[in-house]
This record gives structure tokens, C-alpha cells and sequence, in this order.
């Protein structure tokens, strides 16, 4: 295990273009209310997972962008730390307390400001945070947390508090400030072994479907397999397909009833994994 990641640090890092996630990870898809409770959990001090990093010297052509937040490219010939898995936590984490880029467009389904709650009652399994919309957001109740990590707008988010919820506020920022990450680096340069870690990680956590399985399987800096579906899609539209091009199981289904004579994506298997340890 390698040292653990202050969340000041995390946030900096992800500012700087030093950890991003790779174009093989799924997309963002944690509802506000979970980051809410991850916020919840990091500030009572509960056990919220651990991550793991892929240190490379070389950038790869396929990124995504984080919760929405287009980052800058990394140093030139600086390590890159690509996430692997807690890609869900990390960008929660870094959409909530970020302040140097613009934020992503409010939707509750996808993305809401974090804040806390002081009316809320002090219990182990009760949230002291919410995630609100700007009208549901009430200054008498509500503090934000993006600020905890910018003095100037932490500073001006108190002024307007009481001195007992100074206090209150202070000592919540505080946990913040001093809680770490646990963090796993895995360093190497074979996209192989990347690939097939990525696959055994999230085996054990939330299962992949065949699509997302396959695309870590056979994924290389020269073969991307979403960038490729995509292609076909496109393709397809032009004829009036969309509907075929845009479902990704359907679009497996066809591609091992060719290779294979079986329309079943698990007939794809044996084809990904040719040639590999």
C-alpha cells in the first residue's frame, strides 16, 4: 500500500493534470445524494475505500474528463497517476471541493453543489450533508462545502455566521483538511497488465457488463473499443440506424455472431483474451 493522499493534495493534483481517468473507466454515474453521504463519511471519520493509481510516463490519446471539468494537460515528462478504480469517489470529491475551474451544470440526476447542514441532528447514520439545488439552498442552514480548500471563499462564507457556528463550521473544515485517502500506486508501462488489472479490480467491486469488460480486456494505446463502437455508430446514423449503433449489446451480439457463429457477447471471451498471460 502506498502512502495515503491528503484530499488537498488529491484536488491539486487532479487541478494540475497529474491524475486523470482513462478512456477505458465508465462514466461518471454516482447521484448527488452519494456523494453526499461519501462527505458524510469522510468527516465522521468511517472507512470510504481505497484507490488505485496507474503511474505512466506516457499520456494516453483516450481521457475522460472529470465530473464534468475539462483539466489541464499534464507536465511534460512528469508522471501521470490514471485511476484505475475509486473513480467515482475521487471525482465526487474533486467536484465538491474544487474552485479553480468552472463548475458542471447543475442536475439532480447527475450533479449537485455539497453542502452542510447545521440543523441537521448529530447521529452516527444520519448525513450532516445535503446535496442542494441553487433554490433549494438557504444561507441560515446551509454552508458550502467548495470553499473548505480556497481561504478567500471559506473566508467570506463566515463572515455572516454566528460565532457559535463559526466555531461549528471551523472545526467540520478541519476534518477535511486532515483526512487521507487510502491510495494503492501501480507502476508500469505494459497497457497488458493495466488492462487486465483494471478487469480483476473491478471484478471484485461493482460488476462490468460485457461491454465494459471487453473494452478493458482488449484496450492498447492503438484499440479502443468504445472509440470504435462510436465510429460504427456514426456510420450506422448515416443510413438511419441509429438505433442499432447506439446499443452497445446489440452491437456485441453482432460482432460474435461474425467471429464466432454465437450471438451471445460472452462468445467474445476467447477472442480477447488470444495471445494474452
Amino acid at each position: 500500500m502506498s502512502e495515503p493522499l491528503a484530499l488537498r493534495k488529491v484536488i491539486e493534483r487532479i487541478n494540475d493534470g497529474a491524475i486523470r481517468i482513462p478512456g477505458f473507466q465508465r462514466k461518471f454515474v454516482w447521484e448527488p445524494v452519494r456523494a453526499a453521504l461519501l462527505m458524510d463519511s469522510i468527516y465522521k471519520g468511517y472507512p470510504f475505500g481505497s484507490v488505485l493509481l496507474w503511474r505512466t510516463r506516457n499520456e494516453l490519446k483516450t481521457e475522460k474528463t472529470v465530473g464534468g471539468f475539462e483539466l489541464p494537460p499534464p507536465e511534460k515528462d512528469y508522471p501521470i497517476d490514471y485511476v484505475l478504480d475509486g473513480q467515482q469517489r475521487l471525482t465526487s470529491i474533486f467536484a465538491t471541493f474544487q474552485t479553480g475551474l468552472d463548475a458542471p451544470q447543475e442536475d439532480p440526476e447527475v450533479w449537485l453543489p455539497i453542502y452542510y447542514d447545521f440543523t441537521a441532528r448529530e447521529d452516527a447514520q444520519d448525513s450532516r450533508f445535503v446535496a442542494l439545488s441553487e433554490d433549494e439552498f438557504d444561507a441560515e442552514k446551509h454552508f458550502p462545502l467548495r470553499t473548505f480548500f480556497d481561504p478567500v471563499a471559506f473566508s467570506r462564507a463566515v463572515r455572516g455566521l454566528s460565532e457559535e457556528r463559526n466555531v461549528e463550521i471551523v472545526g467540520v473544515q478541519e476534518k477535511f483538511k486532515e483526512a487521507l485517502i487510502p491510495a494503492e500506486t501501480f507502476e508500469t508501462e505494459d497497457r497488458t497488465r493495466v488492462a487486465i488489472v483494471f478487469e480483476r479490480v473491478n471484478r471484485m467491486g461493482v460488476e462490468l457488463d460485457m461491454f465494459e469488460l471487453l473494452t478493458a480486456w482488449t484496450w492498447s494505446e492503438e484499440f479502443d473499443l468504445q472509440n470504435r463502437f462510436a465510429d460504427l455508430s456514426e456510420e450506422f446514423s448515416e443510413f438511419g440506424f441509429e438505433d442499432v449503433g447506439s446499443d452497445n449489446d446489440l452491437m456485441l451480439r453482432c460482432c460474435a455472431a461474425i467471429l464466432k457463429g454465437d450471438p451471445a457477447p460472452s462468445a467474445m471471451i476467447d477472442i480477447k483474451r488470444r495471445g494474452r498471460p
